[in-house]
């Protein structure tokens, strides 16, 4: 399994110009700029239906200075865009890519919605941390599964196969260096060998791996696994044997609001809009606006890792809109209460703690006090009756470290050469987010996916001329 090997005396049965593996977002948008550019395409992907990390997450691609933005009165930049990513990743991805990427991701998004139909729109009722506007671009049911099926359907349009149930365990390489094709498995047992001229790794990161997980994010290793299973680290096992470089592994990102036991993704707007997390012993325990992502490990190392949120109608109303919160409410994983004792009552929080919470935060969003946490209440408004509040875990969606490409996303090997028809993009490629979970800026994951896999796509399909 994950095999590189020499390309002498293989015959394949099929051939493609531009070969893809993964359809996930960066798969999917890579095939459509392929065969937009002349080539001919090939997609492999080993579940029965196309889905990816992409279909588990909200489906919100961040842009700036688009005209979904200007329809909403919302001025942006990607010099903005960039200085955020930056801002919050403390400043270690590189900033050429990052500009990179701010630049064209708005372009394609049009360019989806215009050549491909794809409906986005604009987040207006709420901002995400670290976005200084509200830049995050969805599709009517604010899911990934959304996004996914209709990327599919662009792809089944522009009649592109999609081999499902392929799983790819072999890359051939030839002499040269190019990469000529690879090798995987029917749900059968049999092997099929498939050529190329140029080859676009779209296969995601390696959150699903447990060993490597420990290896590269041992804080994380026994977290709940949130992201698709078949995050197993296909591409950074591949690019180990080819000798590319591996950057920012311990890069992830994680997501302090899983509701549990149900294990359905509780909108940030809980949090953001001013709502607060408190522990076991009905406490709060730290700035919870800093981002989800790094609140991940901080809900993990509460009593028994979960944590409660705490919210009020009027938050759920913004929340609402997303279809997870939607499925939340109807699994019964929301709990109401028309009193803050009412609420300790049907949590089993302790009341005097959690209502002594409630009193503090109030006194903090009045300006009364400062946060001991350092978190800034000032522009929410109060909660009120009746309250809500939803148990949570922290759990690990993505990893963010990956394959080094350049701004054709082409992979790089540890002395900067790049493989000349060797594409990487979406959790196969490094992010934009660092070495660090707090690193990651909301969205970043489709981001490098969607705009990367724009990118990957049109320069594979010129390589493969």
């Amino acid at each position: 399994m994950n095999a590189v090997r020499p390309v002498d005396g293989i015959a394949f049965e099929a051939e493609a110009d531009v070969l893809i593996i993964g359809a996930g977002a960066a798969g999917l948008v890579a095939a459509l700029a392929a065969k937009e550019a002349g080539a001919e395409v090939v997609i492999v992907e080993r579940d029965a239906v196309p889905s990816g990390s992409t279909a588990l997450s909200a489906g919100l691609i961040p842009a700036a200075g688009t005209r979904f933005q200007r329809q909403a009165g919302i001025e942006d930049s990607p010099a903005l865009f960039a200085q955020d990513i930056l801002e919050k990743a403390h400043h270690e991805p590189d900033p050429a890519m990052v500009e990179h990427l701010v630049e064209r991701i708005g372009p394609v998004l049009e360019w989806l919605a215009d050549r491909h139909g794809l409906p986005f729109d604009v987040i207006t009722n709420f901002s995400y941390p670290g976005h200084s506007a509200r830049r995050m671009h969805g599709l009517p049911k604010r899911t990934g599964s959304e996004l996914v099926d209709r990327l599919r359907e662009a792809v089944e349009a522009q009649e592109i196969p999609i081999l499902t149930g392929f799983r790819a365990t072999t890359l051939f390489r030839a002499v040269d260096g190019l990469i000529a094709g690879i090798a995987g498995t029917r749900p059968d047992g049999g092997e099929e060998r498939i050529g190329c001229k140029a080859l676009v790794l779209a296969c995601n990161g390696y959150g699903g791996n447990r060993a490597l997980v420990a290896r590269h994010i041992p804080r994380m290793a026994d977290a709940l696994w949130f992201g698709h299973s078949g995050n197993e680290g296909d591409a950074v096992l591949w690019g180990e044997q080819l000798g590319a470089e591996l950057v920012d592994m311990s890069g992830h990102q994680g997501h302090g609001s899983v509701a549990q036991p149900h294990g359905i993704l509780i909108s940030w707007a809980t949090i953001m809009e001013g709502g607060f997390q408190v522990n076991a012993l009905g406490e709060r325990f730290s700035d919870e606006s800093q981002g989800y992502s790094e609140q991940a490990a901080t809900v993990l190392r509460q009593p028994e890792g979960k944590a409660w949120t705490i919210f009020d109608a009027r938050i759920a109303g913004i929340a609402r809109q997303f279809e997870d919160f939607q499925n939340a409410e109807a699994q019964g994983a929301i709990v109401s209460a028309d009193s803050i004792e009412g609420l300790a009552a049907k949590t089993g929080l302790p009341e005097a703690a959690l209502a002594a919470t409630a009193i503090e935060v109030a006194a903090l969003k009045r300006g009364e006090r400062q946060d001991r946490f350092g978190r800034d209440f000032s522009n929410v408004p109060p909660l009120a009756a009746p309250f809500h509040a939803v148990r949570v875990t922290g759990a690990l969606f993505h990893t963010q470290g990956g394959l080094r490409v350049d701004d054709a996303a082409r992979v790089l090997d540890k002395n900067g050469w790049a493989f000349p028809n060797l594409h990487a993009c979406g959790g196969a490629a490094v992010g934009v987010s660092g070495a660090q979970a707090s690193g990651y800026l909301s969205g970043n994951g489709l981001l490098t996916a969607v705009a990367l896999g724009e990118i990957a796509g049109r320069v594979a399909a010129m390589a493969s001329a």
